[in-house]
């Protein structure tokens, strides 16, 4: 686990495989926050690392609704629809038949670290271990 994500208390995981449906067994909750998916196979490989919410210049959080299970269920990846049908079609494309996702919320009323800062440093950090983002991360 990357140290930045270390003092989020808010957190948990689920996994996926191409046969479950992804609003079913996603617990993520409607917070704010980054989330990790994983390719498990033999080995554990991050594979992406997505946020969702914004702070505002007042200090407050721009969150839209349904947080880090829509954002995880619903938001694009892959082409113009939701990840719970472009995840699937991408796992059997490259042959997954796992994957982990690991979530937590980074902003809430306990802490108050900006999500995309967050992702930012965890990229940073398999950049600066790999080389290069994972590998499915377009781009940052």
């Amino acid at each position: 686990m990357y140290k930045e994500l270390k003092k989020f208390e808010v957190s948990n995981q689920f996994s996926f495989s191409i046969d479950d449906s992804l609003e079913e067994v996603c617990n993520a909750s409607e917070g704010s926050g980054v989330f990790l998916v994983y390719a498990v196979g033999d080995s554990k490989e991050l594979i992406m690392v997505g946020s969702t919410g914004t702070v505002q210049n007042d200090g407050t959080l721009k969150i839209k609704n349904g947080g880090l299970y829509d954002k995880i269920v619903n938001g694009h990846q892959f082409a113009k629809t939701g990840r719970k049908y472009s995840w699937p079609a991408q796992m059997k494309k490259e042959d997954i038949s796992v994957l982990e996702v690991v979530w937590y919320e980074t902003f809430n009323d306990a802490v108050k670290a900006i999500p995309t800062a967050v992702e930012g440093q965890v990229l940073q950090n398999f950049l600066d271990e790999n080389g290069k983002l994972p590998r499915w991360n377009v781009a940052f």
